[in-house]
């Protein structure tokens, strides 16, 4: 089996998910391709030294122009700030080389339609880093609703709400500043690459942003604490979509519901391991939502665990990432969600802000 040589940019939170997963997907995969942990960077050399360190990278590079540019280097991974994300991928797509980006993609819509116009014009594999859409119950989600199993599909609700910012006193940092940074900018994108996953593209929507705590620590809030859209896809179906950082009590509420004419489906991502599914079948007094834990005869669940109920975790969404970008890597074939989704999910956040501003629907730019 062949090596690839793995250059990271960014070694925090993201950073260390994807170290992570790029040292044990070939293990838990099998993949054709085994990661080789070249080279990594970080903010500043001292950091990247620190990283190279706890993370098991043979070199640390002093900046990202270095890492882009070793030729030991064969395939980048982008886990730092977004507003960095455009000149590493075309740095790397110049030199022919696969790209992985975090999401959102670039710090603007100017920056990810020239992303994809680079990924597009390279011809190089490229990827974005939306994780929750791939825990093994969305995923069983996706064949039920492909397999029509609740029928025509109706209304769709989705939220993607946490509470790190609830408290008026927490500290105000980077991300109260910047509208990238902003709950549209950082938690929405989730949710709405979720219902585009689910239930296909968003055709026009009707939001409104707004910011729960003017001020941080004595210090002004220029971005949006939660914002909330109703929506229509292109399907004609209804949708609602809700996004918050100061929804007091959620952790992780990466959550949607569906609704058609033959059943329903609901799912929380603080119970990832379960999905619940009502079918209108059977005698009236028996119907009611059945909770079906994951197991290994759902997608992508196996290779983690052989017992059912015993579940996957956050950790395990980001090596189901890296599966899937080292199998476009070796067949050269576009694996989803490629730059053209992380664009297309920036169009709907675009479409929102216009409407936030309008106070009127907007058409999604396609």
């Amino acid at each position: 089996m062949a090596e690839i040589g793995i250059g990271l940019v960014g070694g925090g939170y993201m950073g260390k998910a994807h170290a992570v997963a790029m040292s044990s997907v070939g293990a838990l995969f099998g993949t054709e391709l085994r990661p080789r942990l070249e080279m990594i960077c970080g903010a500043s050399p001292a950091s990247s030294d620190r990283y190279r360190v706890a993370y098991g990278f043979a070199r640390a590079a002093p900046d990202w122009q270095t890492l882009v540019a070793d030729p030991a280097v064969e395939a980048i991974v982008i886990a730092s700030p977004q507003d960095t994300h455009r000149a590493i991928a075309e740095a790397a797509f110049a030199l022919g080389k696969p790209v992985f980006c975090e999401k959102p993609l670039g710090a603007s819509l100017d920056d990810s339609a020239a992303m994809v116009a680079a990924a597009q014009a390279s011809g190089c594999v490229n990827m974005v880093g939306f994780n929750y859409i791939r825990t093994p119950a969305s995923q069983y989600a996706r064949d039920l609703l492909a397999q029509g199993r609740i029928g025509d599909v109706t209304w769709f609700r989705g939220e993607h709400t946490e509470d790190f910012y609830a408290d008026p006193d927490t500290p105000g940092t980077w991300r109260a500043q910047g509208e990238a940074n902003g709950t549209l900018g950082d938690l929405a994108p989730h949710m709405v690459n979720g219902a585009r996953a689910l239930m296909g593209p968003i055709a026009q929507v009707m939001a409104v942003a707004q910011t729960a705590h003017a001020t941080r620590g004595g210090v002004p809030v220029t971005n949006d604490d939660q914002a909330q859209m109703m929506c229509e896809f292109e399907n004609g179906v209804m949708g609602h979509l809700f996004f918050s950082r100061v929804a007091t009590g959620r952790k992780m509420g990466y959550a949607y519901e569906i609704h058609g004419t033959k059943g329903a489906i609901r799912f929380d991502q603080e119970d990832q391991n379960a999905i619940w599914l009502y079918l209108a079948e059977g005698p009236e007094a028996e119907r009611g939502f059945r909770k079906i834990l994951t197991g290994p005869a759902h997608p992508d669940y196996l290779p983690f665990c052989q017992g059912p109920g015993h579940g996957t975790g956050y950790q395990d969404q980001i090596i189901i990432e890296a599966r899937d970008f080292l199998h476009a890597i070796a067949t050269g074939a576009p694996v989803w969600p490629t730059f053209a989704e992380g664009h297309a999910v920036n169009q709907v956040i675009d479409a929102a802000r216009r409407s936030n501003a309008t106070r009127n629907w907007q058409i999604v730019a396609t």
